[in-house]
């Protein structure tokens, strides 16, 4: 033979297996659509009372999930986060099907399952507005949200977040929230005393987005803690307690600070959205003890732990949007607190001017474009960087600079004396914060420098040298 054997020929029962085998497919993928409602149908059997005996033995199934059976529906939670799975799961009615799970189960590990599938299936826009229109599993899937368990907590916030960015049914849910103050104790409770890492980041993020979307929703929740003064304590113990938003957040903050920095940077933007709004403001600082707390994290952040003198400059690309926030939260507290103890002149301005000018001088080495790069002088490339890291660093600078300002124009002979003695006020750095402050706030650089005469003549007169519009107006 000058060539290979034909293949034998497939018999009429090997092609009929094969495009039933193609027929049971799901889309354009290998999952058998005989399978999964196979795994839907016993899943439904386990919270039906007619599978055991009494209802103490029910409820005792209910508790525990068989590990045959949570195999097969964990893996249908991962097969859900592909389209063609999780439009089969919609068309099969499974939001439905959940829906009864989650209102009849006891089992956490059940209840994190289905809704971590439907976490999944709403990450397609489609499902998600339909899911999101379901008024009856909107009040379960909420229902969820005060839950104990820890995996449930964690999906069911993925699930509110995934829909809260969906700019078509963002505002449903804020609604649904609205109605529902058990949300706001369950939240708060969360941040308060969760140490689960993941759980906290996910929930704050959740605030993060509902204060950025709906400002009446975020008020309602600052005087929601707010049902006392908040510098009076609750003289009946007895009383179920008061949850105020500043000070859950900040427990939360110290509880990712180490462990995880995008968490920290989440809330220190709810920080920062608070204090948009009168309210806010004063929530942090109208109780000593909360202001004193919020002020001594943030002060600790910029100046032992931020852009510190020993990090590459670099670094503050990856710190640009975390720095915003508190440099904007403690000038807002340093605005209106100047009188608190903890804010006392020459006790904390030092240390300030002297973060506040190392991301000045750090940030222009990070604006440097790179030489003889065919790369960066292209259109695409100059987009790119002006909408990303120049956006960012350019809201950095302008926080940063005006919060300096706002010390420059409290600052006494005494304390640049000081200043210049230990280093934060030296040419150089005076320098820096000159190129960066003016010609916005020339006026307080102006008076800036006439303290600067009295303490040091000679400084004074080479800044004039290097800045010649303040020599000409002086």
């Amino acid at each position: 033979m000058d060539r290979n054997p034909s293949p034998p020929l497939r018999s009429r029962d090997e092609e009929e297996e094969e495009e039933a085998a193609v027929g049971d497919c799901i889309g354009s993928t290998v999952y058998s659509k005989h399978w999964l409602i196979g795994v839907l149908t016993g899943l439904m059997q386990i919270v039906s009372p007619e599978n055991s005996k009494s209802s103490s033995d029910h409820e005792e199934q209910q508790m525990e999930l068989d590990e045959e059976m949570e195999n097969e529906i964990c893996r249908v939670w991962d097969m859900s986060m592909d389209e063609d799975v999780a439009l089969f799961l919609h068309e099969f009615n499974v939001p439905d099907i959940f829906m009864g799970i989650l209102a009849k189960s006891k089992c956490p590990r059940l209840r994190e399952i289905c809704v971590g599938i439907l976490g999944n299936m709403a990450c397609f826009q489609e499902i998600c507005v339909s899911i999101s229109s379901e008024k009856n599993l909107g009040q379960v899937l909420l229902y969820c949200l005060c839950d104990s368990d820890p995996p449930t907590l964690l999906e069911t916030s993925r699930l509110l977040l995934t829909c809260l960015s969906q700019t078509e049914v963002a505002v449903v849910w804020v609604e649904r929230i609205r109605e529902h103050p058990a949300i706001y104790d369950s939240i708060c409770f969360i941040m308060s005393s969760s140490t689960n890492v993941d759980l906290l980041v996910k929930v704050g993020e959740v605030v993060d987005k509902l204060f950025d979307l709906d400002e009446k929703l975020m008020l309602e929740w600052i005087r929601n803690g707010a049902v006392q003064p908040l510098d009076q304590p609750q003289e009946d113990s007895e009383q179920q307690p008061v949850f105020r938003i500043v000070p859950c957040v900040l427990e939360a903050a110290k509880q990712v600070r180490s462990e995880n920095p995008e968490g920290l940077d989440v809330y220190m933007h709810i920080l920062q959205l608070l204090t948009t709004v009168d309210d806010g403001i004063q929530a942090i600082v109208r109780c000593p003890d909360t202001g004193k707390d919020t002020w001594n994290l943030l002060f600790d952040l910029v100046c032992h732990e931020f852009c510190q003198s020993d990090d590459p400059p670099i670094i503050l690309q990856e710190q640009k949007t975390v720095l915003a926030s508190v440099f904007s939260v403690l000038s807002a507290i340093y605005a209106s607190q100047a009188e608190q103890e903890y804010l006392k002149i020459g006790k904390v301005d030092l240390p300030l001017i002297d973060s506040l000018i190392r991301v000045l001088q750090n940030m222009k080495h990070c604006q440097k474009k790179p030489e003889n790069s065919a790369e960066s002088n292209t259109e695409e490339t100059k987009k790119s960087d002006l909408t990303q890291d120049d956006f960012h660093l350019k809201i950095l600078k302008d926080i940063s600079c005006e919060f300096l300002s706002n010390i420059f124009q409290v600052l006494t002979k005494e304390t640049v004396a000081q200043g210049l003695k230990e280093g934060q006020l030296s040419k150089q750095k005076c320098s820096c914060a000159f190129e960066n402050l003016l010609p916005l706030y020339n006026p307080v650089v102006e008076d800036f420098l006439k303290i600067l005469r009295e303490v040091d003549k000679t400084l004074a007169g080479n800044l004039e040298e290097s800045f010649p519009s303040l020599k000409v107006q002086t």
